[in-house]
């Protein structure tokens, strides 16, 4: 393990979209570990990457009758990490005891698969909780960011950037005004108080909206905000949970909700999506320093900047130290 960071090393992390895991195992980096994921019949699996016999990665093996298989000598992992076949020992000998997978723990939920390199607590990924029913959904992203994951979830929680860096789209830079509000913090989630926004095109439809946002921290990189037309009933919800893959690289995965427009076809807001994360982009892999500081004396703070001093210190309060300074 090359953290101890207890707060992410026991969290849930996103590594794929659900539909990306088909009949061949997948390797990603969690925290700076190689991880092979693969599925069964039995359900998805997280093993470290690596084939205890002469130290192949397991994901360049095959799964086979719902086991993994080693593409080195063959060796068979069934999905507890047991190995069960070797081919080269003879029958009548016994399988090394010491002959297993490095298991970590694995779910599938809400269109993505789910890896924790510790014990979590929850079965669930915590934002599984404040994913509500009945929205039509889409599933955007990864994006793959060369930034650290705190970096990038704090200029998610950046209402004041969006008439600058998303000018014409989600601001206007001559109603820039941001008005006082508060964050509270209930069961454990940092919660801002509405935050109202003239936004000339918010969703790539065409129409400018004042929007009224509420934004939500629920762990260390899993974040969301509610967003609300002020003339209709029109609700947008949208979720972002980064993948610290190391300190300065990352991959972010978004559920957004929605309860209109419901004959667009996802593509619109996929595509509207992938424009305002290449904006961002530029700022989050340019910023200096490129791990989050935490001494708030660092960095010069306003009345706007709330949010991101409430999660700074919810991160100190956690002991994060990867991806942050």
């Amino acid at each position: 393990m090359t953290i101890q960071d207890i707060a992410l090393i026991d969290e849930w992390h996103p590594v794929l979209l659900s539909s990306d895991l088909l009949e061949k195992p997948i390797p990603v980096i969690v925290l700076g570990e190689k991880v092979a994921v693969f599925r069964t019949s039995q359900g998805v699996h997280a093993f470290k990457d690596l084939c205890i016999h002469r130290g192949v990665p397991l994901s360049l093996g095959k799964v086979k009758g719902d086991e993994l298989v080693c593409a080195y000598h063959g060796w068979s992992y069934n999905g507890c990490g047991t190995c069960t076949r070797i081919p080269s020992l003879p029958a009548d000998r016994a399988i090394p005891s010491k002959a297993k997978a490095f298991v970590y723990a694995c779910v599938e939920a809400h269109g993505f698969i789910w890896v924790s390199l510790g014990t979590p607590i929850l079965s669930l990924p915590k934002v599984s909780a404040f994913i509500p029913d009945g929205f039509k959904e889409v599933i955007m992203g990864p994006y793959s960011l060369q930034a650290a994951g705190p970096r990038i979830i704090e200029n998610f929680l950046d209402v004041s950037h969006l008439m600058f860096v998303h000018e014409g789209l989600l601001g206007d830079s001559e109603f820039a005004e941001i008005g006082d509000y508060q964050v509270y913090e209930e069961g454990g989630v940092l919660t801002s108080e509405e935050i109202v926004v003239y936004q000339p095109d918010p969703d790539g439809t065409g129409r400018g909206v004042h929007s009224r946002y509420v934004y939500e921290v629920f762990g260390p990189l899993s974040v969301a905000f509610t967003k609300r037309d002020r003339d209709t009933d029109h609700i947008f919800r949208l979720f972002l949970m980064v993948l610290p893959e190391t300190e300065q690289m990352s991959k972010a995965f978004m559920l957004k909700q929605r309860n209109y427009a419901y004959e667009e076809p996802d593509e619109v807001f996929v595509q509207f999506q992938d424009l305002l994360i290449e904006q961002d982009r530029e700022m989050v892999e340019n910023q200096k320093p490129e791990l989050l500081p935490l001494d708030l004396q660092a960095e010069l703070h306003l009345n706007t900047d709330r949010l991101s001093i409430a999660y700074r210190k919810r991160l100190r309060e956690l002991g994060v130290t990867f991806g942050t300074a």
